[in-house]
């Protein structure tokens, strides 16, 4: 488990938080996620890693609505980013996993994704020599399903991507445009905040999709999908609810929202504001926001 080690800002009454200067993370076991997470062995038939969803050049997810598994099966959500995935509170849209390492059972056993399970997993990996050695020397149980999850997590953990905006935070003022610095202020003057707060700029909460107004209405069919937590819980109150996503490099993660039902970074802005707000936002109101947005982009790592 990552050990976020203190950090200091020069804003500390904002809402937002800058992510974590430094992780305590073992280098070894997110050595050996990385290579895990580019592994196309943990799939059914070896067509697909981790990467091949959530592609790290492309802000952690693949672009797609849906993304395709084993065999060209296509999944019935969309794909969220796995940058600074480490800061949810939850996994998964619905919420369903409680922690990075359970999150990592759902794709390699889902038969829209890796088509595969723990056994057939570990045979495949368990004939690499390299690997084993590598195992050994990083935990004393070597190669096991649960250690395998821990690298996984690990290296997901190790993927937190600091932007300007962090760099404001902490006290740098020309980090921001002043147009940025407006989006900004407009972002917590409507409300936005309510929601979109904290270390990861969401992902520490459920809400429902559609507070102020049927989201669900302007739909032609509403799918599995669609019902958020009630799919787990049968609970009325948990229709339509789901985990609140990080807007953290959200302008390179297009298409938006869990049914992927726009490309547009503006229109998205619009929507969220009718629907979760009961705002018919300005468009020069969504021109700056977006420009906040933009700045919550990772800056490029050593």
């Amino acid at each position: 488990m990552a050990v976020v080690l203190p950090t200091t800002t020069g804003r500390s009454s904002e809402p937002i938080r800058p992510l974590p200067e430094r992780l305590n993370l073992d280098p070894a076991r997110v050595s050996l996620g990385r290579q895990l997470f580019h592994d196309k062995r943990l799939s059914r038939d070896d067509s697909l890693s981790c990467a091949s969803c959530h592609d790290l050049a492309r802000g952690g997810v693949d672009n797609q609505p849906r993304s395709r598994g084993v065999g060209g099966a296509e999944g019935d959500i969309n794909s969220p980013s796995v940058l600074n995935a480490g800061f949810n509170f939850r996994q998964f849209w619905d919420g369903r996993a409680a922690s990075l390492e359970d999150q990592v059972n759902g794709p390699l056993q889902n038969p829209a994704e890796m088509a595969s399970n723990w056994q057939q997993a570990m045979a495949k990996l368990a004939t690499d020599k390299l690997l084993r050695a590598a195992f050994a020397d990083a935990f004393p149980e070597g190669l096991t399903p649960a250690n395998v999850r821990i690298a996984l997590a690990d290296f997901e953990r190790s993927l937190a991507r600091p932007s300007r905006f962090d760099r404001w935070l902490r006290g740098e003022d020309d980090a921001l445009s002043d147009g940025e610095k407006a989006g900004y202020r407009l972002f917590k003057r409507h409300g936005c905040t309510a929601c979109h707060q904290g270390i990861n700029v969401g992902g520490n909460l459920y809400q429902r999709f559609g507070v102020m107004d049927d989201y669900f209405s302007r739909k032609h069919q509403v799918t599995k999908a669609d019902q958020g937590r009630y799919n787990l819980t049968g609970r009325e109150e948990d229709r339509h609810v789901f985990k609140v996503p990080s807007l953290r490099n959200v302008a390179l993660t297009a298409p938006y929202f869990h049914d992927a039902s726009t490309a547009s970074l503006e229109e998205a802005v619009s929507i969220m504001g009718r629907y979760q707000l009961g705002l018919n936002l300005p468009p020069q109101d969504v021109t700056l926001i977006v420009a906040f947005l933009r700045s919550l982009n990772g800056e490029p790592q050593p």
